[in-house]
């Protein structure tokens, strides 16, 4: 398997042609044991392709960094449920039932993070930021530690978050404490797309742009699932979301994959009477 420097073909590396023409050949230079970050909210906007591209893969051990695991069945909740994903940072896990069960029975290693600072540590890995300070989190156990991060079998605290450095800072309405969080680079950054050019520069489309542009920005080699292919040239420069120079690899989807989305949660109104 590839080194992290022999990741990049010389393609991608010139800006010439970044496209691949399958799932399984761009997850293929993942190893085991990766950090990953993946775009999505919910399941609106996450790479489903590039998922089960690496759950065919056999890829494991795998530190995993997004809003949420998807959901039982879909999305990163594949990946959980073949027991490939050893460490989740997120910010909510409440729609996937096994999540919940491997954290408590020790089995994943779970960090939780507020979703503002999960976005922000994300963007400032992106932008090349070593750590910034917020106020989300002083005065609780985000800031003061003890978040359980492990459990054990008997479900007691195995590994528990440190704790960390708080400033007062000077603001307008006068002294304030702030917590200090350390910025997230990931290895590869897996994202979705909704049209995409040869040169990697992407758009998203409504809601699921979402963690998009953040997973794509903060991974050092990131792979694009893209619904739609167009030529360099096609895309309007002030409507691309991510420019290309943050993506490495375009992977176009078959007519069928980039129309096989799920709905998280519906919810529809009962009929109602007609008026006379």
């Amino acid at each position: 398997m590839a080194s992290s420097g022999e990741m990049v073909s010389q393609e991608a590396m010139s800006g010439i042609d970044k496209v691949v023409p399958s799932a399984a050949e761009a997850v293929g230079i993942i190893p085991d044991g990766a950090t990953l970050a993946v775009g999505g909210f919910g399941i609106s906007g996450i790479p489903a392709v590039l998922i089960d591209a690496l759950v065919a893969a056999g890829t494991g051990d795998l530190e995993v960094i997004s809003n949420n695991c998807g959901v039982d069945d879909w999305g990163l909740g594949r990946l959980l449920s073949a027991r490939r994903i050893s460490r989740m940072v997120a910010s909510y896990v409440g729609e996937n039932k096994e999540f919940a069960r491997q954290y408590l029975s020790g089995e994943l290693e779970v960090e939780l993070t507020p979703q503002g600072t999960l976005a922000e540590r994300m963007r400032a890995g992106g932008s090349g930021i070593p750590a910034f300070f917020t106020a989300t989190g002083v005065g609780t156990q985000v800031a003061e530690g003890g978040l359980p991060w492990r459990y054990d079998a008997s479900g007691a605290v195995m590994i528990a978050s440190p704790p960390k450095e708080v400033r007062v800072f000077q603001t307008a309405a006068g002294p304030k404490e702030f917590v200090l969080e350390n910025a997230i680079v990931a290895d590869f950054g897996l994202v979705r797309a909704w049209k995409a050019d040869r040169h990697g520069n992407l758009v998203f489309h409504k809601s699921a742009r979402n963690f998009n542009p953040l997973a794509a920005a903060c991974g050092r080699v990131t792979i694009a699932e893209v619904e739609e292919l167009v030529e360099p040239g096609d895309l309007d420069p002030d409507g691309v979301h991510t420019p290309g120079i943050y993506v490495q690899h375009v992977v176009p989807l078959t007519p069928a994959q980039a129309k096989d989305k799920r709905i998280e949660r519906r919810t529809v109104r009962p009929p109602q009477p007609e008026e006379s």
